[in-house]
């Protein structure tokens, strides 16, 4: 975390410099790294100002809260692009003017940035987010952007799926402001499938049932879902008058990401894959596949 207080005014160019990622972060050519810099440096250039380094004790602002995306992972496909709202909960003495939030995926925020997903702000920013006031000292301010699996700006490669850190900074009225360069984590993840089918139907008691299906999800390089290889997938039975599935066994995607097994016939009943999901993928359930037991 780092905290600094308006003590001095200087050009918006100039702090931008001071504060901008440095070039090293930008030499790979990733979307993210130059983005960053700007939205890190919105509260120190026009027409916010420009803060100097104080003492923690100087400054009273404090971040107490942080949601993005209601609490859920985020999860796209290879099509749609989604909006996702964060919200900062900020207290100072003075109030809170605005506040900044946005995912950066990297290993260090000053020299190794390789993803953004954020609000769009540059030095003429005058707000960022839009801020409700909860008492004379604390607000929540919310902050609103559009992530696209297709830009080339956001989920240009499948490896940016899993953990992202979150960046907040928090601005008061009097000009002092806080920032945390990881305050929380947030799972971006590729959007899964998960299909099945059972047979044959009906089938008498006592013969074979084979279950096929497919675990996919999307590819944000190719834009098309493909198998995912190599994952642990729960086969599941529900009696036809049942409300709850039991598990009969666990298996694993093979390179295509497809499944098959068989089973016996004993009763009617309903067939299903369940894939409880990974860092980078989210959980995935066929809808149940229906088999008539003669």
């Amino acid at each position: 975390m780092r905290i600094r207080a308006t003590v001095a005014a200087v050009t918006g160019a100039l702090a931008l410099s001071a504060f901008i990622v440095p070039a090293a972060a930008q030499a790979d050519g990733a979307p993210g790294a130059g983005v960053v810099g700007a939205a890190r440096s919105v509260f120190k250039t026009a027409p916010h100002g420009v803060q100097a380094h104080v003492t923690r004790a100087a400054v009273d602002t404090r971040v107490s809260s942080v949601t993005v995306n209601g609490g859920k992972d985020i999860v796209l496909g290879t099509t749609a692009a989604k909006t996702i709202t964060a919200s900062v909960t900020a207290t100072d003495n003075s109030g809170i003017q605005d506040a900044v939030v946005f995912l950066w995926h990297g290993s260090n925020l000053d020299s190794d940035v390789d993803g953004y997903l954020g609000p769009k702000v540059d030095d003429n920013t005058s707000q960022v987010s839009k801020c409700t006031k909860v008492n004379a000292t604390t607000s929540t301010c919310k902050v609103s952007f559009k992530v696209d699996p297709r830009s080339q700006n956001d989920l240009y490669k499948n490896s940016l799926a899993g953990t992202w850190k979150v960046y907040v900074s928090a601005l008061a009225k009097d000009g002092e402001w806080v920032e945390y360069n990881a305050y929380k984590s947030q799972h971006v993840q590729r959007a899964s499938t998960q299909t099945v089918n059972a047979a044959p139907e009906p089938v008498k008691k006592g013969k074979t049932i084979t279950v096929t299906g497919k675990l996919a999800r999307a590819n944000w390089e190719t834009y098309k879902y493909q198998g995912y290889v190599g994952q642990p997938v729960k086969l599941q039975f529900r009696k036809k008058n049942s409300n709850t599935y039991t598990t009969v066994k666990t298996l694993k995607t093979n390179s295509t990401g497809n499944l098959t097994t068989t089973v016996k016939a004993v009763e009617d009943g309903y067939w299903r894959y369940n894939f409880a999901g990974t860092t980078t993928t989210p959980a995935a359930i066929a809808t149940g596949d229906f088999v008539d037991v003669k």
